[in-house]
């Protein structure tokens, strides 16, 4: 009987464990690729994790409030197609009320019509544990004490600390990475700024035409911009693996976007270079939406083959970015700024933006970076190509 291991996912450099919160299956369920089973809290939130083989999930490793290093077995699974063998009705893995933090997630493993002990329900109200997220763990299938308290100790095991301790978590995590990126990663920066009074124009002129709702930001231009341009310098878009260079499984930019509270992630857009600038809008304001409301997936923090930052709107001129492993490069991207430019000896103003790129020198030298840069500055004067 083939099997499957499903282990704890890295979410990103600066993640060494997370805390179950919860499953969102049990035993005996069929399970697809790419289907929300689990959901743990880590230092930057809640995350959806992803199971990446279809199969039957055969036994739950791991319970509700532990926290697990990345790598340890979770769970374990059946392959698609194989025989199942018969599983025991108890499981203590199964269901606990998630946190505030998690309360999107789905209960897990919910049994709709469990029946629960008149002494266990009063513990429940005492505890203030919702008897409809429980599940027996006994084979006659009734709620006891023991699933109440179990459940109980569960969520108090992932209660969200208070916000500056939280902060502080996060920004131990982010120097951690930071840290470990510059004592390890040779580091060179490249720079230079880009003409974008064509590329604003043709933008408002875009926008004109579409309904305020689907109107486009400036950004979106720099995502495909990059995008397209790393089809030309292609060593710039993967990892630095086992003292070697990996390419990325496709063009998936991650989007540096600040938290509430503080706080930086970088979820992934997947399949930026095949996507329209609409869809890229979408996607974008769908990630700004799910980073501040906590609801981001594995898979998009685990994804990016490189990152992009943005701090024009802060008023930043310049962006000299930190790589954020085991990616090998970063772009960063300043305000828009009016600059005096010689044009047939006339001088006018021009409206530009700098553009930056962090590499990393094992994977790519400082030509093929010129390359990049070269490529997207050509890319954002023809905005035409970007569609």
């Amino acid at each position: 009987m083939a099997r499957h291991e499903f282990r704890m996912p890295t979410l990103g450099a600066d993640m060494e464990a997370g805390t179950l919160v919860a499953w969102n299956v049990k035993p005996g369920d069929a399970v697809k690729r790419g289907q929300v089973v689990a959901v743990v809290e880590t230092q930057k939130g809640a995350i959806d994790v992803e199971i990446w083989q279809d199969g039957t999930v055969e036994k739950l490793v791991v319970e509700p409030g532990q926290k697990v290093p990345v790598g340890a077995v979770l769970a374990t699974l059946i392959a698609e197609g194989e025989p199942t063998a018969p599983h025991a009705p108890e499981q203590p893995a199964a269901a606990v009320a998630p946190p505030p933090a998690a309360a999107r997630a789905q209960p897990a493993a919910v049994t709709a019509r469990a029946k629960i002990s008149p002494a266990a329900r009063k513990l429940a109200q005492e505890l203030g544990v919702d008897p409809a997220t429980l599940a027996p763990s006994s084979a006659d299938g009734v709620i006891s004490r023991a699933d109440v308290e179990h459940a109980a100790q569960a969520a108090k095991a992932v209660t969200q600390p208070k916000a500056a301790d939280w902060q502080s978590q996060m920004r131990k995590a982010i120097a951690a990475a930071m840290a470990k990126s510059k004592r390890e990663i040779p580091h060179y920066y490249l720079g230079t700024e880009i003409e974008m009074t064509r590329a604003l124009a043709w933008l408002e002129r875009e926008n004109a035409q579409r309904p305020v709702a689907g109107r486009l930001l400036y950004a979106v231009l720099l995502v495909k911009a990059v995008a397209l341009a790393l089809k030309d310098a292609p060593e710039l878009n993967g990892f630095w693996s086992e003292g070697a260079f990996q390419p990325g499984p496709g063009i998936h930019i991650g989007m540096a976007i600040a938290m509430r509270g503080g706080g930086l992630v970088a979820p992934a857009i997947h399949d930026t270079d095949s996507k329209s600038l609409a869809q890229l809008m979408d996607d974008l304001r769908d990630l700004i939406t799910r980073v501040r409301g906590g609801r981001l997936k594995s898979s998009e923090m685990a994804d990016p083959t490189i990152t992009l930052t943005n701090l024009g709107e802060l008023g930043v001129e310049t962006v000299y970015g930190v790589i954020y492993p085991p990616q090998v490069a970063l772009v960063g991207f300043g305000k828009i700024s009016d600059r005096p430019r010689a044009e047939n000896g006339v001088v006018t103003c021009r409206r530009v933006v700098s553009a930056t790129l962090a590499a990393d020198h094992r994977a790519s030298d400082g030509h093929r970076g010129a390359l990049f840069l070269a490529a997207v500055d050509r890319l954002l004067r023809d905005p035409e190509k970007l569609r």
